[in-house]
Parts: structure tokens; sequence; C-alpha cells
């Protein structure tokens, strides 16, 4: 590598003194000169389209040069290179030599201090590299000899050319910005001192890589014990944001292998592509980073081997609300010392080379500890049709930390090992995950603080809520896709889930349903539930479908519920009085807008026979009437045949229950057929704060006349 740059330069500062020369000489026979003064070289150059420009300087369409790398202890085959110059403008300028002797019209010695302009300039590699540069600017100067008559010799004394911008493509990779600074001259024997090479992007397949503003400093100077060798030095990289850094890199260009290591020292986190943030002060991540990652590089592929990367205390992950509050955040554990995130790192890429159809850069391995657990990776599978690059990643036994937090209303934090799949697929720059699948056996728990209401502020079905509730659950499992523009879909499935208020505990059993988040473009508040089910008091409570717009809390849909039994009902209310057998089952519609809550027309039946026993006190029996009397005696041993209840509820929350029963009582008027029916009326919203309905039905049982037929 370092003799071919060696060489393109020589070519180059050949070909500008030529021409030069040519055009000084005998303008009108320029091309044979040109042909001349590179025979028996191996250099030819091509110019068309040539005009001069007064006696110091030409112009030209197009300038082509094609010269031949020899193999030498260095490299070990030939190579053809093919330089071509658009629109250029070849300038010189004679400068006084004292030392000069004159005879006649045409000095001995000349010199000259050449610059040459152009549009463009392009280097191609035959099946290999490729390099162009807008607007190059090159300078030189070169002494001019006549021999005797006029055959002249030229001398180069400098050559200086600064690249800006440059690009280099190998094969699918493409090096972008590229600035260095050639300088190279005859009392420093031709060698380039170091220089600062910069490199802005690396690009494979047209997608940018996360590595950008490379800096080193790079020049010719011989190695004694490496001569072929490239070195860079004082090296410095962005890696995935961050800036990375390593004193020294040698390049063996027989071996084609090098070995190197990059070292993170406090790297702010928050400069990660991700966790910028929409907003200066609300960054998704805080804290620093450190670590070390060794690099080999041999035979086209790149060995991360051991690396480790650290988070330093205090570092935290943030996300916000919509209303831009925190809401979760994750944080590293309290301790002086830094905390591992990634340890015994290794990774395996490819670089191609040769196949098009296949990525400049594909990953072959990974593998590394990860919070206690471990996350790997098999090949990337690449399709060459739509440039889409696929990986299976696989987590095993990773230990969610302590420190996650929910912020705001809800405060938690979530524990265990999760292990799982994570098809993840990267296309045009986006990302999509599909049918990746998480599970664990641990546990978390929330707790909902929610802000107490204001006085004189509307009660709304979430304002009636003054405990606080605190939900646990077990044993996750999701299934979690997304396509590339954030349609996320998570189908989960749960062991147990309880939420516990100092009202009592209600439990749900395998809750299970589908999640669909960001599904809708124009309102991402949006969330929608679906195929949702749990176990519910010995029973099944579902909802089909239900679209919930968490910004303006809104909804509707219909409430399911199966095999629920009587007793359960009752217990939750807190009925001491009454005792029940069989189930019952129905659907409720519910409506929720501007936060209120309404209740159409619900219906709840029993689906099977079953028995009511209505118990009383000596003294309340002898306290009734005889009315109240019948009621009670019918209610001590009631088995019914019939159950059907409806409810409904409007937004002020005022509602309405009525009860219909049918059924005997073996002890009772001999056992005749009775018919009951019950209408309670209440606020439902002062109801749902104390779980309680139970004074309401035993009063409307109290008050209720019986009907015998």
């Amino acid at each position: 590598m370092k003799w071919v740059l060696r060489i393109f330069i020589a070519a180059l500062l050949v070909i500008i003194t030529v021409t030069a020369v040519a055009w000084l000489t005998f303008p009108r026979y320029a091309q044979s000169l040109i042909d001349r003064a590179v025979e028996g070289t191996n250099i030819s150059i091509q110019i068309s389209n040539s005009g001069l420009q007064g006696l110091s300087g030409i112009t030209f369409d197009r300038l082509e040069a094609v010269f031949d790398t020899p193999p030498d202890s260095c490299t070990n085959s030939s190579a053809r290179y093919r330089l071509t110059v658009h629109n250029g403008k070849l300038h010189w300028k004679s400068l006084q030599n004292n030392n000069s002797s004159a005879t006649g019209l045409i000095p001995k010695i000349l010199s000259l201090d050449l610059e040459l302009e152009a549009d463009s300039i392009n280097i191609v590699q035959e099946g290999g590299l490729s390099f162009k540069e807008s607007n190059p600017s090159v300078t030189g100067n070169v002494n001019i000899t006549r021999k005797e008559g006029l055959t002249f010799t030229f001398e180069p004394e400098s050559f200086q050319y600064g690249i800006e911008n440059g690009s280099l493509a190998i094969n699918n990779l493409r090096f972008e910005g590229i600035n260095y600074r050639f300088t190279i001259d005859r009392k420093g024997e031709w060698i380039q001192k170091p220089a600062l090479l910069s490199v802005a992007s690396l690009h494979s397949d047209g997608q940018s890589v996360p590595l950008a503003n490379f800096e080193a400093l790079f020049g010719f100077t011989q190695d004694p014990e490496n001569i072929c060798g490239i070195t860079f030095k004082e090296c410095s990289v962005d890696l995935f944001g961050l800036r990375a850094k390593t004193p020294r890199i040698d390049y063996d260009p027989l071996e084609e292998e090098t070995s190197f290591t990059l070292l993170l020292d406090s790297l702010p986190l928050e400069k990660l592509p991700g966790f910028k943030g929409t907003e200066p002060d609300r960054p998704f991540a805080k804290g620093e980073l450190s670590g070390s990652i060794p690099i080999e590089f041999r035979d086209s592929v790149i060995r991360i081997h051991n690396a480790t990367i650290r988070a330093n205390p205090g570092t935290k992950l943030m996300y916000y609300s919509l209303e831009g509050l925190p809401w979760l955040s994750i944080i590293t554990p309290a301790s002086k010392n830094p905390h591992d995130l990634f340890t015994n790192l290794n990774a395996t890429f490819a670089l191609n080379n040769e196949n098009a159809n296949l990525p400049g850069i594909a990953l072959k391995s990974l593998s590394t500890g990860f919070l206690g657990g471990t996350l790997s990776s098999g090949p990337a599978v690449y399709d060459a049709a739509r440039q889409k690059q696929s990986f299976i990643f696989k987590l095993e036994n990773i230990h969610l930390p302590e420190q996650i937090r929910l912020h705001g209303d809800f405060k938690g934090s979530l524990k265990g090992e999760v292990s799982g799949t994570v098809p993840l697929s990267i296309m045009e720059g986006k990302f999509a995950i599909n049918n990746a699948r998480l599970s664990s056996k641990g546990n978390g728990s929330i707790l909902h603080t929610p802000p107490r209401q204001k006085k004189g502020e509307k009660d709304t079905i979430f304002s009636s809520q003054t405990s606080d509730a605190t939900y646990t659950y077990s044993e996750p499992d999701l299934q979690l896709s997304r396509d590339t523009e954030g349609k996320t879909t998570i189908d989960f499935e749960l062991k147990q889930m309880t939420r516990k208020t100092s009202g009592g505990t209600l439990e749900l059993l395998s809750p299970k349903g589908i999640l669909d988040l960001w599904h809708v473009k124009n309102n991402p508040s949006m969330i929608s539930l679906s195929e949702f089910s749990a176990g519910f008091m010995d029973g099944l409570v579902a909802i089909e479908h239900v679209d919930f717009d968490m910004a303006k809390h809104t909804a509707e849909t219909e409430l399911i519920l199966d095999r629920i039994p009587l007793q359960k009902l009752l217990d939750l209310q807190g009925m001491k009085k009454i005792y029940a057998t069989g189930t019952v089952r129905g659907k409720i519609p519910v409506i929720i807008k501007d936060q209120l809550f309404e209740i159409p027309t619900g219906n709840m039946d029993a689906d099977q026979t079953g028995q009511i026993i209505y118990s009383t006190t000596p003294e309340e029996r002898a306290a009734a009437n005889e009315s109240l009397k019948l009621t009670y005696e019918a209610l001590s041993n009631f088995l019914y045949s019939e159950l059907i209840s409806s409810i409904s509820m409007s937004p002020d929350g005022q509602s309405v229950i009525r009860l219909q029963l049918k059924g005997v009582n073996p002890s009772f008027q001999e056992g005749r057929p009775i018919h009951l029916n019950l209408n309670v009326e209440q606020n439902l919203l002062e109801l749902l704060k104390s779980l309680t309905i139970s004074t309401s039905i035993e009063q409307a049982i109290s008050e209720k006349a019986l009907q015998q037929q």
C-alpha cells in the first residue's frame, strides 16, 4: 500500500511535468512529445481538446494516464491504475535561477512552479479501489535542463496535493470525507512526513456504519523492522457516536493483518445515537462509559476479543411520557466503581471484497456477558435484492436490574432473569423485529398513587379511586414484532397479576392478550388491546378489542364475563349475610369519553340453577313487619331456576341495577313458585370508591314486596 501511494505520487508529478514541458516547447506537437517523454516507462498519457492560454498555461477537457505498479518485496502482484482529470487547467510560472546560464533565447536551466486545477480527478484500480475528488488542486516545482540542441531533461523539486473531501471505494465499502495533504520534496528524499489524515464516514452498501470521524497521523517514514508496514499514530474514531482512541495502529500489507486496542475513557452516553433526545434538557441517557476493545484484522476478517464496556456510577437511561415527564429510568447500581455492562465481548466481522451480492461488512458471530447473563448471535443473513441484513440474537439469563424504576403516578421495580430470541433486520437504515420471544421466571411490582382529587372537581372514573393500588405480576412471556416504521405488536401472557388496595385484593390468573402500539401514524398515543382474557374469581373475564387513547382517556369496548361464581361477586362487595351457589355470565359494554365512564346496557345472567340463602338474626326477624318476614322466610333457602340482571350507568355515575329471580323454597308455602324483582339505584362512582354495594342490595331486599304466583 505504501509503495502504491509513492508510485501514484511520482506518476502524477511526471504527468504534470511532462505535459507542461511539452506545451512549453512545442505546443502543436504536445501529444507526440508526451509519448516520447514517457516512452520506455510504465506510464501512458492521453490528452484531448487541449488549448493554449498564452505562454503560461494550457486547458484540456480530459487527461487520462494509465500506469502499472510492478510486484516487489511488499506486493506480490502488479496492478494497473487509470487516472482521469476532467476540465483541467495547468498553469506555470518561471522562477529566476541565479545559478542558471543561458545560451541564446532558451536558458540552460529553467525553474517552473506548476499548478493543476480541475473539476474532478478520478483514480481507478482495475478490479479494485477507486478514488475521486472534486475541484482538486495540485502544485509542484520542477527544473528543466537543456542539453545539446533541443534535448531537455527535467528534475522535480517538490510536490503538494491537498485532498479535501475525497472519496475512496473498495468494492462494497466507501470512505467519505477524506482529507490529507501530501507534501514531498527532493531534500526530504521524496518521503511523506506524518500528516493528519481524517475520514468523515464509512459506508457499507450505501448504508452508514457506526464508525466515523477517523483521525490519525500518517506518513511514509520507513520502519527498519517493518519496511512494508503502514503505521497510523495518535488514532481516534467515533464508535457508535462515542470517541475511542488508540496510540498506534500497525498494518502489515503482506500478511494483511493488524491488531490494536480501542480505549473508551469516560465517554458521555448521551452522545450515542438514539439517546440524545428530542429536547436538550430531556436526554434519554446520562452518565459515562469506559472500557477497552481489542481488535484484530487478518484475511479480511475483523475480530474483537475479550472486550469490556463499563458504565460509570450514576449512569442511567430515561424515558418520558407524552407530557415530557420522566416515567421510567434504568440506573446502574450504587457503587464507587464502574459497573460492567458487557464482559468478555467477542465478535467476528467479515469484509467482502469480491461478491457484490454480499454486504461490505457482515457479522459472523457475537457473544458477550451482559447483565449477569449472555447475549449472542450467529451469522447475519443478507438479502441482496432488498439490501437487508438479518440477525438472531439469543439472550440467556439476563438479570433485569433492580434499579429499573417507574416515576410519576406509577412507581415500581422489576427483577428477575430474561431469556429468549430477538430476530432483528436492518434495511435502509431502519430496523425491524420479527416475532421476538422473551420470557422470565421473575416478578415485579408497580405502585399506583393517583393524584388526589381537588375540591369541587367533578368525579370521573379516573378520579374515583382515592387509595393507592399495588400491582404485582409474575413470569411474563412476550412475543414482540416491530416494523421499520415503528409499529409494534406485543403478544403477552403472565402467570398471575394481582391488584391490592385498602379495600381488597383483585387477582387475575394467566392474563394474556395482544397490544398494538404506535399503529396509528397520526395518533401515537393510541394503543389497542385485543384477544384479552384472564382467569377471574374462578371464572373468565375477556375483552375482544379496545382502542384506548392515552392522551384523551377515551375508549369503547365490551367486557365479557363467563362462569363467574355468584358467591365470589357477593364476597367482593362485602355482603356477609348472603350465601349463593351457581355461576353467571354476561356482557357489559363500557364507554370512556372525556374521562367519563358509561355503561349503556349490560347484562349478567346465571348459566345454571343455584341456591341463595339470606341469613337473618332473631332480632331482625322479630323487628320485621309481616311482609318483610315473608321475604326473609322465602330467601332462607331459595332455589333459583332463573337469575337475570341488567346494569346501566350514565356518565355522571348514576346507575340502575335490575335483578329478576325465579325459583322456589321447599320449606316455604309448600314450595310454591316465587318471582322476585329488585331494583338498585345508586351512584356507582361512590360505590367504586368503597368497593361495596352490600348496603344497597340489603336495603332493596328489605323494601321489596314478595310476589307469589
